[in-house]
């Protein structure tokens, strides 16, 4: 259920200082747990040309709804009436003690989760913590109209903490901070309030593109243009069907999300840890191997994400994930057995992944032995090789 839109109520007789407020609040947000605010007005012409631009290529892919919103997207004033501010606001997120993230993409036996979701799901954390900014508010100036997001509605975020001053757009497409990276959640508060807006970020990527040959299926087509279709956080989250034959082998042994282009920003030697306790990491998901995670059903998958932004993709799409990334790993005993025990999944979307994870093997085991017909590594419940369209 979408949170109810709170409309502007008459303002309180007594004056308001803008700057003092504004002042306060960052206090309060520091207090609660969030690493920087600002403010950004609402005039996002520039922006909406290139998204819908972005729109016009396809380059959503299966994301209807970002079409489905249009332009509300880049006019806060279309979806909060009355708004005249946006409040951006950054927390860090990056998991100090998780397992190096270098090292669990070079083990294929691993599973490589996005580092953004080891701990508590973000959306939960920001959210309470910005309503909570709003108490602080009301409070000081009365009721006021406002509405609270946090990934949760057609919102150029982007843009918007770009605006207030929390970093630049990089090649990527990810917000960048000079003193911060780009491991941080971003959430926003429109505001019928006008507090005086902070100064526009000014880009620092100059001619470095680490990022667009580190995309490991080649989604950054060009400099500040992603294609999601090619994405491997869009292949591996969003997309809800089958992940296209093509890009499997490239997305290695990534089962949720893809933290490459950021990994090689030369602006996150300046990342900070998370100093929230939510993002820490739960139940070993940092470096977990492969074949344990086909293994878990579908009570252990919804215990072992509880509270987590993993849940949101569901059991059958995981094993979905994990059934590539074995079919990306060495053929070993371990390995066969975990992709063997799947193959009479109720799912056929997870079936099919299987048996394609099995080719792959089958491929590798014939070209090792110099491309003399072999028994399938894995064999079929029936004792032979299953049949491939």
């Amino acid at each position: 259920m979408k949170p109810p839109v709170r409309p502007a109520p008459a303002r309180p007789a007594r004056p308001i200082d803008p700057a003092a407020l504004l002042a306060d609040v960052r206090r309060w947000a520091g207090e609660l747990g969030f690493d920087q605010v600002g403010i950004a007005r609402i005039d996002l012409g520039a922006d909406e040309a290139h998204f819908l631009d972005w729109l016009r290529a396809g380059f959503h892919g299966e994301m209807h709804y970002m079409a489905r919103h249009g332009v509300r997207r880049s006019r806060p004033k279309d979806l909060v009436a009355g708004t005249v501010s946006v409040l951006s606001a950054r927390m860090d997120y990056w998991p100090a003690e998780a397992a190096d993230a270098g090292r669990v993409l070079a083990d294929p036996r691993l599973g490589y989760l996005s580092r953004y979701a080891l701990g508590r799901d973000y959306h939960k954390v920001l959210r309470s913590r910005l309503e909570r900014l709003t108490e602080r508010i009301a409070a000081v100036v009365g009721p006021f109209g406002h509405r609270v997001f946090t990934d949760s509605a057609p919102v150029l975020e982007k843009a918007l903490a770009r605006d207030a001053g929390l970093g630049w757009i990089g090649k990527h497409t990810n917000l960048i901070d000079r003193a911060a990276g780009s491991y941080f959640f971003l959430g926003e508060i429109y505001l019928d309030l006008e507090l005086p807006a902070d100064a526009p970020a000014s880009a620092h990527c100059g001619s470095c593109s680490a990022c667009l040959p580190a995309c490991p299926t080649g989604a950054i087509v060009a400099p500040y243009r992603l294609d999601a279709r090619r994405c491997i956080s869009y292949l591996t989250i969003e997309l809800k069907g089958s992940i296209p034959e093509p890009l499997r082998p490239a997305i290695g042994n990534r089962i949720y999300g893809c933290d490459d282009c950021q990994l090689v920003c030369p602006w996150n030697k300046f990342a900070r840890p998370a100093r929230t306790a939510d993002f820490a990491v739960r139940h070993g998901l940092d470096a977990p191997r492969l074949a344990e995670l086909m293994g878990w059903d579908e009570a252990q998958f919804l215990a072992r994400t509880e509270g987590s932004a993993i849940r949101r993709i569901g059991h059958e799409r995981w094993l979905r994930n994990v059934a590539v990334a074995l079919g990306n790993a060495p053929s070993e005993p371990e390995v066969l057995a975990a992709l063997a025990s799947r193959r009479r999944h109720e799912s056929a979307l997870v079936r099919e992944h299987v048996e394609w994870a099995i080719g792959r093997h089958r491929a590798a085991h014939g070209a090792a032995s110099g491309g003399a017909p072999v028994s399938s590594p894995v064999s079929s419940p029936a004792g032979g090789c299953v049949p491939r369209d």
